[in-house]
C-alpha cells in the first residue's frame, strides 16, 4: 500500500474525502486481447514478437493497391472459444466493418473491425472483491486487427513507424459499465486475464502488449441511475497502472464537478511518472468513425457443427473447477478461488492431490503457502519450480502419516527446494523422524512433569499457560521430534490423574 503523500491529488485530500461520499465512480473496460495465432488477422504474415521493425508486414498489412484480406480461421475459432467460456451468444453471422480514422501507423486509413454485428454478444465474468462475488456483464467481444506502432525514442525531429503489429488479430472485449471502483476494475481485469490464458487464446503478456485495457471512467451523484460523462483512459498495460489511473481520474472528475465545472468527454493517457492522467484528444463517438461493412470481406458465418466442435474441446473452466474443489475437496471458497487464478497453478494442485488420496486441504495449504512463497521469493514460474508435484506429495504423505512434524516438514521442504533431494532421503539423513512410540513418550512426559512440579501444579490450578511450558519441555527433550498431538494427550491425561 502506498501512503497518501505519494499520490498527486487534483484537489486537497480533506476536501476529496468529504466530496467522495457524495459521488460514485462507474467504470467499464474495453480489453484488447491479442489472439495467439501464428499469422495475422487478414494476411499470412507472422505475429512473432520482437522481430526487427517492418520485417513482418506483407502487402496486405501495408495496404498496397489491389490486395485483398482473407479472415484467419484460427482467430475466429479462438473468438468462439471465448464466447462459449463466458456464456455469450455466438452470432452465426457477423460482419466485418471499416472503422475510419487517420493515424500514421494505420496504413489503410481505416481499421477492419466489427461493429453492429460482432461475433460474440453478452456473457459475463465473475469476480471476488472483499469476500463477495459480483457478476460483470459483457456487452460484446469482436474481432479486429491491430494498428502498427509509432516509435519516438531514438529519433530526432521525426517519428519512426513499425508495421509489424499492423494486422495482428485482436479480440476486443467490452464490459457493461458495472464496476464501481478501481478495486473492482482490477479484479475484473485479472479474472479476464486469467480466463484468456486458461482457454489458451492469448498469452496475456502485458509487457509485450498482448493484453491491454482501456478504462471508461465517469462519476455520478451517489444513488443516481444516470451515467455521467465518461473519459476513456487508453492503453493501460499493467494492473497497477489501471488501478492508479482510475483512482486519479475519479478524483479529477469529482474535483471538477465539486467546483461547478463540467466534464468534457475525451480520451486521456496515464502518465506513470507523474501518476496522473492527461488529455490526449476529444473523445470520438461511433458515428465519427463512419463505420460501414468492408466490401472486401464476406459476412463471417459460423456453423453450429463448428461451434459444437469448439465447445467439446474446451477445458474445465475456472469457476466450474472452483465449485468442484469446494464440493469434492471441501476447500473454502477463498482457497478454491486462489487455486484457480491460473491454469498452471490449478494443474499443479490437480497433479498433487491425485497422489495424496484424500489430503486435499493439506495439499491446498502447502501449495498456497510454502510452495507459492518460495516461487515468489525465487522469481520463478511454476514449471521452473525445483520441487515437483510428485516430490511435494511425498513430503505431505510423511506429514499425514505422522512420520515428521509440521515444523520438521518446513525444514525438509527448504532442503528439497535448495538441494534437489526427495523428502524421504532428507528425513533419513537429518534424523527428522517423529517420535510416535507411546511408551517412550509416556516416559519422557513423566520425567518432564517430575522435573517441573511447579508448572504442573499451576496447570492443575487453572493456569493454561503452564501447560504450554510443559509441552515445550517435552519437545526440547525430544529435540522437536515428539508427535505434538500425542504429547498433548499424554500430558493432559497424566496431569488430570
Amino acid at each position: 500500500m502506498r501512503s497518501e503523500g505519494q499520490i498527486h491529488y487534483p484537489f486537497p485530500i480533506t476536501h476529496y474525502r468529504e466530496a467522495a461520499m457524495k459521488w460514485e465512480t462507474v467504470i467499464g473496460l474495453e480489453v484488447h486481447a491479442q489472439l495467439s495465432t501464428r499469422s495475422k488477422m487478414f494476411s499470412g504474415a507472422a505475429t512473432a514478437f520482437g522481430a526487427p521493425p517492418n520485417t513482418q508486414a506483407c502487402e496486405v498489412d501495408i495496404a498496397l493497391p489491389g490486395v485483398l484480406p482473407v479472415a484467419n480461421r484460427e482467430a475466429v475459432a479462438k473468438a468462439v472459444r471465448f464466447g462459449l467460456a463466458v456464456g455469450g451468444k455466438i452470432n452465426r453471422r457477423s460482419i466485418f466493418a471499416r472503422k475510419n480514422y487517420f493515424y500514421p501507423d494505420l496504413p489503410k486509413g481505416y481499421q477492419i473491425s466489427q461493429y453492429e454485428m460482432p461475433i460474440v454478444q453478452g456473457g459475463a465474468i465473475g469476480i471476488f472483491v472483499d469476500g463477495r462475488e459480483k457478476i460483470i456483464r459483457l456487452t460484446r467481444a469482436h474481432l479486429e486487427e491491430d494498428a502498427g506502432k509509432s516509435l519516438h525514442e531514438g529519433f530526432h525531429d521525426f517519428t519512426g513507424i513499425d508495421l509489424n503489429r499492423a494486422g495482428t488479430p485482436l479480440l476486443e472485449i467490452v464490459s457493461e459499465p458495472e464496476m464501481s471502483g478501481a478495486q473492482e476494475a482490477v479484479a475484473y481485469a485479472r479474472a479476464l486475464h486469467a480466463l484468456v490464458r486458461w482457454i489458451e487464446i492469448c498469452d496475456g503478456n502485458m509487457q509485450e502488449g498482448s493484453f491491454r485495457c482501456d478504462a471508461n471512467v465517469s462519476v455520478r451523484p451517489a444513488g443516481s441511475d444516470k451515467l455521467g460523462t465518461r473519459c476513456e483512459i487508453k492503453n493501460l498495460n499493467s494492473f497497477r497502472f489501471l488501478e492508479r489511473a482510475i483512482e486519479f481520474e475519479a478524483r479529477r472528475q469529482i474535483g471538477i464537478l465539486e467546483d461547478g465545472g463540467v466534464i468534457e468527454q475525451e480520451t486521456r493517457l496515464y502518465d506513470a511518472a507523474r501518476d496522473e492522467t492527461r488529455s490526449m484528444r476529444t473523445k470520438e463517438d461511433a458515428h465519427d468513425y463512419r463505420y460501414f461493412p468492408d466490401p472486401d470481406l464476406l459476412p463471417l458465418e459460423v456453423s453450429e457443427s463448428w461451434i459444437g466442435e469448439i465447445r467439446s474441446n474446451l477445458p474445465e473452466l475456472p469457476q466450474a473447477r472452483q465449485r468442484r474443489y469446494q464440493d469434492e475437496y471441501g476447500l473454502s471458497g477463498y482457497d478454491a478461488g486462489l487455486l484457480t487464478q491460473s491454469r498452471e497453478l490449478s494443474e499443479f494442485y490437480e497433479a498433487l492431490v491425485r497422489r495424496l488420496a484424500g489430503f486435499y486441504k493439506l495439499g491446498a495449504s502447502w501449495v498456497l503457502n510454502e510452495f507459492m512463497a518460495s516461487l515468489n521469493r525465487a522469481g520463478l514460474e511454476i514449471h521452473q519450480a525445483p520441487v515437483s508435484s510428485e516430490r511435494l506429495a511425498g513430503l505431505l504423505k510423511l506429514i499425514a502419516d505422522n512420520t515428521i512434524s509440521g515444523r520438521a516438514a518446513k525444514e525438509v521442504f527448504d532442503a528439497m527446494w535448495n538441494e534437489g533431494m526427495d523428502a524421504d532421503s532428507i528425513v533419513e539423513y537429518r534424523g527428522l523422524k517423529q517420535i510416535s512410540d507411546s511408551g517412550e513418550l509416556e516416559r519422557i512426559c513423566e520425567e518432564v512433569i517430575a522435573a517441573n512440579a511447579r508448572q504442573a501444579e499451576d496447570y492443575r490450578s487453572g493456569k493454561e499457560k503452564a501447560f504450554n511450558s510443559l509441552v515445550g519441555q517435552v519437545m526440547k527433550a525430544t529435540r522437536g521430534k515428539a508427535n505434538p498431538q500425542q504429547v498433548n494427550e499424554i500430558l493432559k491425561r497424566k496431569l488430570s490423574g
